[in-house]
């Protein structure tokens, strides 16, 4: 293990060039765009109005925009504080006893703050698409910005901004972009919000009486939004260092360290060199056996990272008896997720642990 420990420098030598799949670790913000469904809302005038007071608001699409800054712990859980503002135009305000037809106009607007707790599910290393729920809860205020209704010589008009505590449930998806820019994700979510309810002024002109009082109203939404995602830590693949100067005093055995890109057993340019340097050393030093023993991280389950590691020793073994080496000289072994080169905890992604050592004694 010792001896293992002193190769460690040389791990860069054959690192995949292809960026890995990370759970979001440490800080990242987000941003999101799209539609936004005010659902139909019933609008209630309170106080001094004489009946009838009940009237029910009917909106167009509107649009939605989001941003968010939040902090992942590496396992699937994150925590983020948004921003959002929504905003629909009023379609038809009725009721109130105004006769057809009427005439509607008006914007309805929400903005607030919203903390969300949220879930990435991770569906494996080759899945780049990482579904995730979340829940909010926060504060929303919601502006009726001049909205009144017109029927003759009636008229009802409604406006404030009141605040209410607000909710959200959001089910979404995330695509990774780890090979454009690490940390990088595009989002496709849809999102529920409500508040428990506002409360704003209103006035109405029956004939030649004009009233004023209070109007209540509900506020409930169904968005549809895609966005962007960063965060801020996830590491590029490290660049290839020299490596180190021989030991002064000849080992008892060479080893040489080939490594894999994530998830492949293919060869790089680089695993090849290493290779081909393996077996010009075998004729140089009466190299008697040579072993070949492959090995695989823990991001995914045993039984997988077993074949794995048996298709990264047996192309190893292909490519030496390419450059000369007679098969007979080599025992090939595959050990799967059980002998990293770093411990780590399971489901972690550990580039050096994706490896054949070939040994010549």
């Amino acid at each position: 293990m010792a001896f293992r420990k002193s190769l460690l420098a040389a791990t860069m030598l054959a690192l995949p060039v292809a960026a890995q799949a990370q759970p979001v670790a440490g800080l990242y913000v987000g941003a999101g765009i799209g539609i936004n469904m005010l659902m139909e809302t019933d609008v209630d005038l309170n106080n001094s109005f004489a009946s009838p007071r009940s009237g029910t608001a009917e909106h167009n699409y509107g649009y939605l925009g989001v941003i968010s800054l939040g902090w992942g712990f590496g396992n699937g859980v994150r925590a983020e504080i948004e921003g959002s503002f929504r905003s629909n135009e009023v379609d038809t305000l009725t009721g109130y006893g105004l006769a057809a037809p009427v005439r509607t106009s008006g914007r309805v607007n929400s903005y607030g703050i919203i903390a969300n707790a949220l879930y990435d599910f991770d569906l494996g290393p080759s899945i780049p698409v990482v579904p995730y729920i979340g829940l909010g809860a926060g504060y929303v205020f919601q502006d009726y910005d001049r909205v009144h209704a017109n029927s003759g010589s009636d008229r009802v008009h409604v406006v404030g901004s009141p605040g209410s505590f607000a909710y959200q449930a959001i089910l979404g998806a995330a695509l990774r972009l780890d090979d454009m820019a690490p940390g990088l994700a595009l989002t496709a979510e849809y999102r529920f919000m409500g508040t428990l309810g506002h409360e704003g002024d209103a006035s109405a002109l029956r004939g030649v009486r004009f009233e004023t009082g209070s109007a209540e109203w509900n506020n409930f939404n169904h968005s549809v939004l895609v966005g962007i995602r960063y965060a801020f830590n996830a590491a590029p693949p490290p660049a290839p260092v020299a490596a180190p100067a021989p030991a002064a005093a000849p080992a008892p055995a060479r080893t040489f360290l080939v490594f894999f890109d994530f998830d492949r057993a293919d060869l790089t340019d680089r695993a090849r060199a290493i290779i081909a340097e393996a077996a010009t050393n075998a004729g140089r030093v009466g190299t008697t056996r040579i072993e070949i023993a492959g090995h695989a991280d823990r991001s995914g389950t045993p039984q997988y990272n077993q074949a794995l590691s048996e298709r990264r020793a047996a192309a190893v073994a292909a490519e030496l008896e390419r450059r000369g080496i007679a098969r007979a000289a080599m025992t090939v072994q595959a050990f799967g997720e059980s002998r990293p080169l770093v411990p780590t905890a399971d489901g972690v992604r550990e580039p050096q642990n994706r490896r054949v050592e070939i040994v010549l004694r």
